[in-house]
Parts: structure tokens; sequence; C-alpha cells
């Protein structure tokens, strides 16, 4: 089997950080754990990151590209409502068949809340950052009203689902979504 360059490595290092941050956190998660998922040292681990701050960071801006890639990949040649739909279906999929991926993004705003409590703004700023990104992506297609609907729409999805609301609670009334296809846990009726 062909050796994996440094490029390839540190993706490996990115996509598993997304796993174990969005399972444990920032603070819950450690390097080492990290490094056994994709089969390295620590030592390996820091040549390619400078340290867990790099690698959460680098996990963080991966989850926001690959949103808005699949955003403009859902929305192309679409506007308005057309392309609401298009973005809402695809993220559903994608929460519903990379759960980690949700769980990665409310750690991202867990790990800046922290970060900010303890007088750390430039982690916030970098996360912000790609969530402007984000931001922007969506506004292309949906405008600023058709933004504001839809982020605000899809955050209250995202807590429902990480929450675990089963199928059929009151909370769920009035939201054009299946939780059946949303979700790390799966809600259940």
């Amino acid at each position: 089997m062909p050796r994996m360059s440094a490029e390839e490595r540190r993706e490996s290092v990115v996509r598993a950080a997304m796993e174990e941050f969005g399972r444990g956190g920032y603070y819950g998660t450690s390097t080492e754990a990290i490094a056994q998922r994709v089969g390295v040292s620590q030592p390996y681990l820091f040549r390619l990151f400078p340290g867990k701050r790099a690698i959460f960071l680098a996990a963080a801006d991966r989850c926001i590209q690959d949103t808005i890639r699949m955003f403009e990949e859902a929305a192309e040649g679409l506007e308005g409502e057309e392309a609401l739909h298009a973005m809402g279906t695809a993220y559903k999929r994608a929460i519903a068949e990379q759960p980690s991926r949700l769980m990665m993004q409310m750690q991202m705003f867990l790990a800046v809340a922290a970060a900010e409590q303890e007088g750390d703004r430039e982690f916030g700023e970098a996360v912000r950052a790609g969530w402007m990104r984000l931001w922007d992506a969506v506004r292309v297609p949906l405008g600023v009203d058709g933004t504001t609907r839809f982020m605000a729409h899809g955050m209250l999805i995202n807590c429902l689902v990480a929450l675990g609301f089963p199928v059929g609670h009151r909370v769920w009334e009035g939201l054009d979504v299946d939780p059946l296809q949303c979700g790390p846990g799966e809600p259940q009726a």
C-alpha cells in the first residue's frame, strides 16, 4: 500500500478531528484520540499541526467549507424558494448521513463561547469568519430575508435533532421537516 503524502495525512487528521471533536467537544477530546483514529503518533500529529487549537480550527473550517460547497451545489441555477428548498433538502440529507457534521457545528458554538468567556477573542474570530462565509454563500441565492429565515429554521432543526426530540413531539409542529431524516439520535416515535 503506497504511503500517504503529508497533505493526505493532514486531510485524514482533519476528518478524524471532525468526528472526535463532534463527539467530545474541544475540551473533552484529546489529541491522542485523534492520532489513534488516524493511525499516527502524537509527535507526527504535531508535525502536521502546531497544536490542538490548530487542529480544531482546521476541522471547524472544513465543516464550514463542506457545508458551503453542499449549499452551492444544491442551489446552482436556482433562486428564492427553489434554492431554499434545494438547500434545505441537501442539509437534511447531510446531517442524516453524516451526523458528525451537525455535532461538529454544535461543538464549534460551544468552543467559541468557552474561549470568549476566558477572554480569547481570537479563537472566536476564526470560527466567526468561517460562519460569515457560510452566511454569505447562503445569501447569494436567497437574499437577506431568505437567509435569515433559512438559517434560523436550520438552527432550530439542529437544536431539536441534537436534543433528540421524538417524532410527533409538539416541538416539530409547523416545521417542514421529517426529523427521522435528520440526525445523530434519529428520534423515534
